[in-house]
């Protein structure tokens, strides 16, 4: 854990060795690091030792752990503007809150290191989840106007709920009724399946003991992750929507591939060696490394489409910056001739040749509805689909329109014959992952 720390930290001339690894990894077995903020209190409190090592090791800490690269005499805060963490947390940030684009730069740096330096300390008590729920209605219908959670005064959280003494299967069936009720996205509060919050249900907030739908994780505090193949809150078979963007992530990450290499474990060498008094034979560990490249082909050309086009975008733009690797968008409208757009507009673009030109490895997600006069699909857009197809094995087509329509338009039915064809809901988008992940390249 954390085997080249002691290296980042000497470079700021910070003392630091394999007893400051020892020393952390008793703080983690005692449980006093919860939190990024915690981290960053005990690991400050083993490494500096005069108040002239603050501003060092603040520097080695950012460096290390959020990648914040500093100039000679430059400012903290450019530096920190300059990350790419920042900017990614930036860009979620607004996602998720349009209405704070005005913000100044300032503002958001402040936020974000609000974010990061939050400490167990400053979740200043424990509410008995149970008190919360005797005075719920999970029935309770969803109208967002008559209630101020999504206030972003509501967004700080300064308690946490405890509900790590409930039964799991009653919080199961409570979120079943509030997810029937559930219309609309919520952020804070303490009764729907949303954002931040002490919601028993969620993502991001302060939850202990609750179950975590959507999201990155990173608190470890809930017991139940949605997605574990035997629970989902939403209904699996509806389209895609804003609803349940952040579910269907779960599956879409199912598309990173993952290998490993071996490389020589220096402290571990070193630590056996010296309890073998002084006999030190390499150890060897193995380094995981994730791979996603992904092509995803949108038609955008259609009044048909239209509806489906800014959630797909959006569903794969949160893709993109959560996973963080190789995502190419190309658009084309009803079916593909000899070119394919390379921007939204359809002003731009490249030939098959030079698409085809992609490493095989790429996954390839078509967004269509395959419907279209049947001239339309002409012998040579066949062709190109088949040699699109024959490319890349691991591809996928996903189809907005009711899968009972699909073999009454015989354009669908001949698209869904060369490639492997799915409905655009998260449980299609599931079904498609898996069966990429079945395909050998």
């Amino acid at each position: 854990m954390f085997h080249s720390l002691p290296q980042i930290f000497k470079q700021y001339k910070l003392q630091a060795d394999v007893r400051t690894l020892l020393t952390l990894r008793r703080a983690f077995d005692k449980q006093l690091i919860n939190t990024f903020g915690d981290l960053y209190i005990v690991l400050k409190g083993i490494v500096v030792k005069s108040p002239e090592d603050i501003g060092p090791f603040s520097k080695a800490y950012y460096d290390y752990f959020l990648n914040v690269q500093f100039a000679p005499g430059e400012r903290f805060d450019d530096a920190i503007a300059r990350s790419i963490g920042f900017q990614k947390w930036k860009e979620q940030y607004l996602e998720d809150h349009p209405d704070r684009v005005e913000d100044d730069l300032e503002t958001f740096i402040n936020r974000y290191l609000d974010e990061v330096h939050m400490t167990s300390y400053d979740i200043k008590k424990f509410i008995d989840g149970q008190d919360i729920l005797n005075k719920d209605n999970p029935d309770m219908p969803d109208n967002p106007s008559d209630d101020n959670e999504n206030d972003p005064q509501n967004h700080k959280l300064d308690k946490a709920a405890d509900y790590s003494n409930m039964d799991l299967e009653d919080l199961l069936e409570r979120m079943r009724r509030v997810a029937e009720q559930q219309k609309s996205a919520h952020q804070g509060g303490s009764h729907w399946i949303g954002q931040g919050g002490i919601s028993p249900y969620g993502n991001g907030g302060a939850a202990n003991g609750g179950i975590r739908v959507g999201g990155a994780g990173g608190g470890k505090m809930a017991r139940k992750v949605m997605g574990d193949g035997r629970y989902y809150p939403i209904d699996r078979d509806q389209q895609l929507n804003d609803n349940n963007i952040d579910a269907t992530l779960a599956s879409l990450k199912g598309v990173i591939e993952s290998s490993a290499q071996s490389e020589l474990d220096i402290p571990s060498t070193l630590d056996k060696g010296l309890k073998r008094g002084g006999l030190f034979l390499p150890e060897v560990k193995d380094v995981i490394s994730e791979n996603m490249k992904v092509l995803l082909l949108v038609d955008n050309g259609g009044y048909s489409m239209d509806p489906h086009v800014e959630v797909i975008t959006r569903l794969f733009k949160k893709m993109k910056t959560r996973f963080a690797h190789d995502l190419k968008t190309f658009y084309f409208h009803n079916t593909i001739y000899d070119i394919i757009f390379t921007d939204p507009r359809r002003s731009s673009h490249v030939s098959i040749d030079r698409f085809i030109a992609h490493d095989s490895d790429y996954r390839v997600f078509v967004i269509g509805d395959a419907a279209m006069a049947p001239y339309e699909l002409s012998r040579s857009s066949i062709a190109n689909w088949q040699l699109i197809q024959k490319k890349f094995k691991k591809m996928a087509w996903l189809n907005p329109d009711n899968q009972a329509w699909w073999q009454h338009t015989l354009t669908t039915k001949v698209l869904g014959e060369i490639i492997p064809m799915f409905p655009l809901t998260p449980k299609g988008i599931e079904d498609a992952v898996l069966n990429m992940n079945r395909i050998r390249s």
